[in-house]
C-alpha cells in the first residue's frame, strides 16, 4: 500500500514550499531520531561569532557553518571545515567570494539533535526527489535587533540559494517583532507568507521553484536584548 505522505510533504510538492508549525513539527523530528540534547543545541546560539561579510558593514548578524555529506539513509559525515560559497547569480550582494564563517562547535556538529534534523532532511526531501547523497550545508543564524539598527535576515532581498532544498528552522526569538517570511514564484509574484514564532516552527523551500525572504526584525522593547535564532539546513544532490 502506498504511504501516507504528511500535509507538509503534499504542500511541498503542490506548492514548492510549506509552513509546519512547531509542535507538528517536533513531533515529526523526533521520529527520524533523538532531540535529547535540544537544551543546549538551542544555547549554543549564544556563541556565534559576528558575520564580518555583510555588505553594510553591520553587526546584526552571528553565524557558525558547517558542511556534510549526507546519504540517502540519513547517515551523515561531517567534511572538513570550508568556505561558504554563493555564486552572485544567487546572491548579488554576497556572492562571488569564499566567506570563512566559524564552524559549528564540535559538541554541537556531532550531536543528537542535529544528527536528527539531517535524518529528517534526508528523509522528507528524499521522498520527493530521491538521491544517493547529499551535500549539506548547515547554518546556526542569530539576527540581533537594536533601536537604532534593524536586524537582516536576509540582507539580499528575496533570493534563491543555488541548491535543490532549503529548511529554516525557529530555534527561538526573543523581544522581536516582524521577521515575516515571504515566498515568490520565480517571476517575482508573491505566494504567500508566514512568521516563524514558536520553536521548531519551519519552513520548508523548493530551491528551483520559489524564491524567499524575511523582513528585517525590529526590538518589541528597545531597552532590552532582542534577537532571532534559526538554523539553516541546504541539500544539493551529489
Amino acid at each position: 500500500m502506498p504511504v501516507d505522505r504528511p500535509p507538509f510533504a503534499l504542500a511541498l510538492a503542490r506548492d514548492g514550499y510549506a509552513f509546519v508549525p512547531g509542535a507538528a513539527m517536533r513531533v515529526s523530528l523526533e521520529t527520524a531520531g533523538s532531540l535529547a540534547d535540544w537544551p543546549d543545541f538551542a544555547q549554543s546560539w549564544n556563541d556565534l561569532a559576528i558575520d564580518a561579510y555583510l555588505a553594510d558593514h553591520g553587526r546584526y548578524r552571528r553565524r557558525r557553518h558547517a558542511v556534510y555529506t549526507l546519504a540517502a539513509d540519513g547517515a551523515a559525515t561531517r567534511e572538513p571545515h570550508q568556505p561558504h560559497y554563493q555564486s552572485r547569480a544567487y546572491n548579488p550582494l554576497h556572492g562571488g567570494i569564499d566567506r570563512w564563517f566559524e564552524p559549528l562547535l564540535p559538541a554541537i556538529g556531532a550531536g543528537a539533535s542535529l544528527a536528527t534534523v539531517l535524518r529528517w532532511c534526508a528523509r522528507h526531501f528524499g521522498a520527493l526527489a530521491p538521491a544517493s547523497a547529499w551535500r549539506v550545508e548547515v547554518h546556526q543564524f542569530r539576527i540581533e535587533a537594536r533601536a537604532d539598527e534593524p536586524g537582516k535576515p536576509t540582507p539580499e532581498g528575496v533570493h534563491r540559494d543555488g541548491v535543490d532544498w532549503v529548511l529554516v528552522l525557529l530555534v527561538a526569538r526573543e523581544n522581536i517583532e516582524s521577521g515575516t517570511t515571504t515566498v515568490h514564484a520565480l517571476d517575482g509574484r508573491q505566494l504567500g507568507s508566514f512568521t516563524l514564532t514558536q520553536s521548531c516552527d519551519a519552513a520548508l523551500v523548493d530551491d528551483h521553484r520559489i524564491r524567499h525572504g524575511v523582513t528585517p526584525v525590529m526590538p518589541l522593547d528597545p531597552a532590552r536584548p532582542a534577537w532571532r535564532d534559526v538554523l539553516v539546513v541546504t541539500l544539493k544532490a551529489i
